[in-house]
């Protein structure tokens, strides 16, 4: 497994949760000191992920399914379809629809600007997550300027916790991240592989870390490798669960 310039090992519990430790807007650790992230009890995180769905609305909701295959659904709500594989259970806490917004940084133009973002994590009852991800230009009152960015993959997990995470986006390229659960709540991954098409745009390496932050949303940061080689921020978000 290689890691992308600059990008550090997969840590431990003491790796930072996103958003949720004083992350810059582009989600660098101001102080560029690695933060505890907060430990909940398993039965006390299930109660309060109870009642959020219970006052959002997102219980009842989940992804349309077509009803006329042989196979079982996709659903992206773990009270509906089919149980989960338990070969997953470290990845529970993705399983959901997820909406919000998020900052990013353009490295083509070297602006920072705005985006709307969904991310669909379902599955039908085999090994792996399915995912895609769409996101929007908005501007500064959240209105809809352009598309842009998507991408569709699966997460699998082996027996040791390594995560493989395996991504197609719409500029072209095709991303193999490795990584591990940093503990039952945020996951850390980095890219062993990027691959362009032949018209695709051109890509480094990358470091993601996602994680479930103490009011329930779904938060992370991208770090990707740039043309100098360096590890700079490239997208970061607080999303809240919409599905699930």
């Amino acid at each position: 497994m290689t890691t992308p310039t600059g990008a550090g090992e997969p840590g431990d519990e003491t790796a930072p949760t996103p958003s949720d430790t004083g992350a810059t807007s582009n989600g660098a650790d101001p102080a560029g000191d690695t933060v505890p992230a907060p430990r909940r009890s398993g039965d006390e995180a299930i109660s309060q992920a109870e009642a959020r769905a219970q006052a959002s609305g997102s219980r009842e909701r989940n992804i349309p399914t077509w009803d006329d295959l042989p196979i079982p659904p996709d659903t992206a709500n773990l009270r509906l379809g089919a149980d989960l594989h338990p070969g997953l259970l470290a990845l529970l806490p993705l399983v959901g629809v997820w909406r919000g917004e998020g900052e990013g940084h353009d490295p083509t133009t070297g602006t920072d600007y705005h985006f709307a973002q969904q991310i669909v994590v379902a599955h039908n009852g085999q090994n792996f997550l399915s995912w895609e991800s769409q996101s929007w230009v908005i501007d500064d009152d959240a209105n809809f300027v352009r598309p842009d960015l998507r991408e569709t993959g699966y997460w699998r997990i082996g027996e040791d916790d390594t995560i493989e995470l395996l991504l197609a986006n719409a500029a072209g390229a095709v991303e193999l991240f490795y990584g591990a659960p940093l503990n039952q709540t945020s996951w850390e991954l980095t890219t062993d592989v990027v691959i362009k098409t032949q018209t695709g745009v051109q890509t480094g390496g990358a470091k993601r870390l996602y994680g479930i932050v103490p009011d329930g949303d779904l938060a992370y940061v991208e770090e990707r490798v740039d043309a100098d080689g360096d590890l700079t921020p490239r997208l970061s978000a607080k999303l809240r669960r919409h599905v699930g």
